[in-house]
């Protein structure tokens, strides 16, 4: 019998490990960027085409290579960082492992042209597919110049899982914002289809995060920093005023490492307990430098991932640190018993009570039609008068009665014609939700409001309570989805127009459901770099918070991720339906109470909202009768 152990291909090695360390295009740029970095680059130019499915292009100053070195590079475990097991523990670059090149080259084209500052000419080499096209020598400038072009072009079920291209864009600029976040003294460009996107000249920190975010970000920031022989801890986090629900920064990193720490951000929130509202988050740019013995970044192929030796220790370093910066800053509250500024408060004097007097009259006898009266004497009431016609309207109820009239003692149907079915015609087509008997379809016209926040009416099986928020939602939600098709969104100008600033991975977003917002009535203006103003609104939206609901609206389709367009646009709708949408404990009139259970009757499923909530529950006769016995 022969063996079937085999050792695999370089080739196909080199796509097996591909597939751990390059899944995206976004893999291949922070792959570039941060050899990049670790050969000491201090300009750093990013060029992409198509989201990085034609073409991604990384140049840098820095050290650049020899021949000999270009050539290994692209070699499996190759790698300038490690000579023995025991360098492991002492890294402190980027990458070290070796893989990400060969990985590259497995998967793609690939040219790359470096030159060292000492050397007079430079290298090219030309690799496709792992294997090695041309090799010669040329005249280029200092530094390593990667071109990176049909990635997965011999991997064609690796290309079809790409999302589109704002999705994978948005994945670019995500991994650039992790880098240049974390490296503010090296200048970064970058550029998507002959746009530049990204312009960051080298400064502080502080500046680098005003650079990415806006400036409006320096007012929330408050200074961090913390020092002890376990770690050292720098950076910044937002004042309390400044939590949000959604699109908040949060960012962790650790040896100039962007890492992922659920543990840590358990220990920032809580320091921010009681002091932001429950469900709000806020933004940080924390650092943190420890010895790397002591932490293990290899447990994940993308090392964002990070094992700490001591990480119940530095958790309770790091929410000291904040606590105390709050403090600092007090936007703790505080207690003060400074006495000196106090305002005079007048000494109560105590005085004794006084008796209480009667006054009366000794003379009043109420049997006596001629006593005096004159003190509490008051117009004598006239009992045949107000007894005049009861007699008429006794008659007329015992008579009902005996008729059978029932309708004069049923509360529900007080003053009101006799409850009539809902026929369902053209444009108002009735739907029974599953348990819902067409009976029960057949609404009154009289509704009563409960608690502010329901509606109750009564139907042939007994009654209807109907939700009014999430009914107001359904009827918004349908009337924006018909104006995002139609393209007929009414807009009303602001006399003020709103600012706003996203960074560049959200306004590729914002572009990607721009049109959306349009269709609905939002008037925007793009003023560059980032920033926009809010010049008209959807008509019936005034008094939201319009920016805080585009800000939601970016949010949403981030974490969504959706490549569908009517996904997209199904939440832009939802969004905005909920925002605009009559709030719980709003008080409704008898006449607004009965247009919106009409239109919610007119809507295709009008016992659900958009997001898959009741909107209405029936309580039957029997349920009814269940709780008197």
């Amino acid at each position: 019998m022969s063996d079937i152990i085999q050792l695999l291909p370089d080739s196909v090695a080199n796509q097996i490990a591909a597939g751990e360390v390059i899944q995206r295009p976004a893999s291949v740029v922070k792959e570039l960027v941060e050899n990049s970095i670790d050969a000491g680059a201090r300009t750093i130019d990013i060029l992409i085409m198509d989201a990085g499915k034609t073409s991604i292009q990384v140049i840098d100053d820095g050290k650049g290579m020899s021949e000999t070195d270009a050539r290994l590079a692209f070699e499996r475990h190759a790698t300038s960082k490690i000579r023995a097991f025991a360098d492991l523990s002492t890294l402190m670059t980027m990458g070290f492992r070796g893989e990400a090149l060969p990985s590259i080259a497995a998967v793609s084209q690939i040219e790359l042209k470096t030159r060292r500052e000492e050397d007079e000419l430079g290298t090219s080499i030309r690799i496709a597919g792992s294997k090695v096209e041309e090799q010669e020598v040329v005249s280029c400038s200092k530094g390593c110049n990667f071109s990176v072009k049909n990635l997965f072009f011999n991997v064609p079920a690796r290309r079809k899982f790409l999302k589109s291209n704002q999705t994978e864009l948005n994945n670019i600029l995500t991994e650039v914002d992790r880098i240049v976040l974390v490296h503010p003294d090296v200048s970064f460009s970058l550029s998507h289809n002959g746009t530049e996107l990204y312009k960051l000249p080298a400064a502080s920190l502080r500046m680098r995060l005003m650079n990415v975010f806006g400036k409006k970000i320096n007012e929330q920031l408050l200074s961090l920093e913390v020092e002890t022989t376990l770690i050292r801890i720098n950076g910044y986090i937002a004042k309390p005023e400044y939590a949000r629900k959604k699109g908040m920064h949060q960012y962790f990193f650790v040896n100039g490492r962007y890492m992922r720490h659920p543990y840590f951000h358990k220990a920032v929130m809580e320091a921010y307990e009681q002091l932001i509202p429950s469900g709000e988050q806020i933004s940080y740019f924390i650092y943190m430098e420890v010895d790397p013995a002591n932490i293990d970044v290899n447990i994940h192929p993308t090392k964002t991932e990070i094992k700490f030796e001591n990480d119940q220790a530095i958790w309770q370093i790091l929410a000291a640190a904040v606590k105390e910066t709050l403090g600092k800053s007090n936007a703790v509250p505080s207690i003060d018993f400074n006495t000196e500024d106090m305002p005079n408060i007048p000494i109560y004097q105590a005085q004794a009570p006084t008796a209480p007097t009667i006054n009366y009259n000794p003379h009043f006898n109420p049997f006596d039609s001629h006593s005096d009266r004159s003190s509490y004497s008051r117009k004598p009431i006239e009992w045949e008068e107000a007894y005049r016609g009861l007699e008429k309207e006794t008659s007329d109820i015992v008579r009902s009665k005996i008729q059978g009239e029932d309708s004069l003692f049923d509360p529900l149907s007080l003053d009101l014609p006799e409850e009539e079915e809902i026929i369902p015609s053209k444009g108002n087509d009735i739907f029974v939700p599953s348990g819902i008997t067409n009976e029960a379809a057949a609404v009154s016209s009289f509704h009563y409001q409960f608690k502010g926040q329901y509606i109750v009416t009564s139907v042939k099986s007994g009654l209807m309570i109907i939700d009014q928020h999430r009914a107001h939602t359904r009827v918004l939600y349908n009337r924006y989805m018909e104006q995002i098709e139609r393209q007929r969104g009414n807009s009303q100008g602001m006399l003020f127009p709103e600012m706003l600033h996203f960074t560049s991975a959200e306004s590729v977003v914002l572009d990607s459901i721009w049109d959306d917002l349009t269709a609905v009535g939002f008037d925007l203006s793009n003023l560059g770099g980032g920033s926009y103003s809010i010049n008209g609104i959807p008509s019936g939206t005034e008094g939201l918070n319009h920016a805080e609901l585009i800000r939601n609206m970016v949010c949403d389709a981030i974490e969504k991720g959706s490549d569908v367009k009517d996904e997209i646009r199904s939440g832009v709708a939802l969004s905005l339906a909920k925002s605009a949408a009559i709030v719980p404990g709003q008080v409704l009139s008898d006449t607004e109470m009965n247009e919106l259970v009409e239109s919610l009757f007119a809507c295709n499923t009008p016992n659900y909202t958009p997001d898959g909530k009741k909107t209405l529950a029936v309580v039957t006769m029997d349920d009814i009768h269940k709780l008197f016995k």
